[in-house]
Parts: structure tokens; C-alpha cells; sequence
């Protein structure tokens, strides 16, 4: 950690990888760019979510500073993934950030000023914020609409984006929520701030984002089959929460993989 900057201002920013070694070396140097110039100290986590491909290699190859990345076998799910990364995390703050950067890295700061503006639990970035920049279909823009009126009927959470790919935590409250957590795929999100909810933590804020998800089409099967998934996961979580009030139970487990490999690459530039 660099000297002149304090450790209290210290962010670990946890990126999910999978299937990506065409793009995630450059992915990753963009994000160091970003977040050199922040007055944060800080460390990136990578975590390749099933060895598939040679996303850990490439990596490993690249040496990026400030830079820990981890990889095992098995694809668990992103959800799974930014958990993990979590659970390594030094940082006072614990952001993650999906990869492919159709979130712009240069939003990081706003979120990490919200979260001292507000002295916020959670700082959740969101495509309905009135300053967002966002640029995706029409008919992205009603199922998301579509979702934020589902999840406000369940779950009576107040912020009018729960999916959006990347959000900030209090150590405390990331420390709190890990062992309750069980979904895997696309409503972690949502889980996360249902969870920190119902333990209390309710200083929940939105800010802005730029996000361009480009010109991609919401038609095929594996997109619609993603879409029946998340439905799945959100009545799951309803269950759990309503019916079992499995959140409000002290949970341990942390089902860690078997196997896992571990690069880290400290500093290698002066702030």
C-alpha cells in the first residue's frame, strides 16, 4: 500500500472472468489505469470462474500489478465467483465490477464518494438513476423495468436497480451477508441487498453509471433461457426469506472449491 494514502481509504475491487482470455488482460489494465489516478489505495481480485479457457494464464503472463487472481476448475456461476473474490478481499470497501467493461470503469469514484457522502452500507450503481448514461434496447429497457416492479412487490426494496453490475459494501457488511448467500447465477445481486436488509443494514443509495451494453439483440434462446433463470432465483430467494427465513439464521459455510491457483502481483509503480 502506498504511504500516502490511508489505510481507511483502502478498496478491493472483485472482477468475476469467465471465458474471457481474448479480452481480460486489457479489461484489467484499463481498470488499473482508473483506479491509479483515485485517491484510494487499492487491490484487484480476478476470479476465473471454471478453467475453460486460458483466462488464468494470460494473467498470469501479464503480471498487472496490484493485482491477486484466482482459479478453479469447476464454473460455479458468477454470483459464486464475486463471492469468492469477496472473501479475499483487505479492503474496507469491497466492490464488484462484471468484466467486459460495458459498465464504465470511470465511474468507480462516484461510488466510492457516494458511499462517504451518505456514510452508506451499500452503494449500488444503478441504470435508473436520472444522471446514468445508458445505452441499451428497448426491450432490455422494459424487462428491466419490468424486474424492478417485480422485485419492489416482493421484496419492498427501495432502490429501482438491483442488477446492474456493480455495486460497493462496508466490510461489515460483506463480512455479515457471505455466509447466508447461496445463489450462484444472475439474482446475487439481488440477494446481497435482500440479505443486508434483513440484518439491518438499510443505508442503501444509489449513483449514476455510463453504461453502453452496444447493439446486442434480445433474441436468442440462451438469453431468453437466462431471463427464465433469474424469475427462478428471485421466487427462490422470496421462499427462502418468507417461508423459511433461512437469512435470519447464523450460517458458517463457505463450500470452498477443492482446488484453486493463486497468482498475486504486488505493486509496481509509484502513486
Amino acid at each position: 500500500m502506498s504511504p500516502d494514502k490511508p489505510k481507511q481509504l483502502f478498496l478491493s475491487l472483485v472482477i468475476p472472468c469467465y471465458k474471457q482470455q481474448q479480452t481480460i488482460v486489457a479489461n484489467v489494465k484499463q481498470l488499473l489505469s482508473v483506479l491509479d489516478e483515485i485517491r484510494y489505495s487499492y487491490e484487484i481480485i480476478v476470479v476465473v470462474d471454471g478453467e475453460v479457457d486460458k483466462s488464468f494464464e494470460v494473467l498470469d503472463a501479464a503480471k498487472l500489478h496490484n493485482t491477486t487472481v484466482f482459479a478453479y476448475k469447476t464454473n460455479r456461476g458468477k454470483s459464486y465467483a464475486i463471492r469468492y473474490g469477496m472473501r479475499q478481499a483487505a479492503g474496507e470497501h469491497v466492490m464488484f465490477l462484471d468484466a467486459g467493461m460495458e459498465i464504465d470503469p470511470d465511474g468507480i469514484s462516484m461510488l466510492l464518494e457516494h458511499m462517504k457522502w451518505y456514510d452508506a452500507d451499500i452503494i449500488v450503481g444503478s441504470k435508473r438513476h436520472l444522471a446514468s448514461y445508458v445505452e441499451y434496447t428497448f426491450q432490455r429497457k422494459i424487462l428491466s423495468l419490468g424486474y424492478y416492479y417485480f422485485v419492489k412487490l416482493l421484496f419492498g426494496i427501495g432502490v429501482k436497480d438491483t442488477q446492474a453490475g456493480i455495486k460497493v459494501f462496508k466490510k461489515n457488511v460483506v463480512a455479515k451477508i457471505l455466509p447466508r448467500l447461496v445463489e450462484k447465477r444472475f439474482a446475487g445481486d439481488l440477494e446481497m441487498l435482500v440479505v443486508a436488509k434483513q440484518l439491518g443494514f438499510d443505508r442503501i443509495f444509489e449513483a449514476p453509471i455510463k453504461l453502453d451494453y452496444g447493439l446486442g439483440k434480445l433474441s436468442s434462446a440462451a438469453t431468453w433461457k437466462q431471463i427464465l433463470l433469474i424469475f427462478i432465483d428471485t421466487i427462490a430467494i422470496y421462499y427462502r426469506t418468507y417461508f423459511l427465513y433461512y437469512y435470519n439464521q447464523p450460517h458458517k459455510k463457505t463450500n470452498p472449491p477443492n482446488s484453486v491457483r493463486t497468482k498475486r502481483f504486488k505493486h509496481k509503480k509509484k502513486y
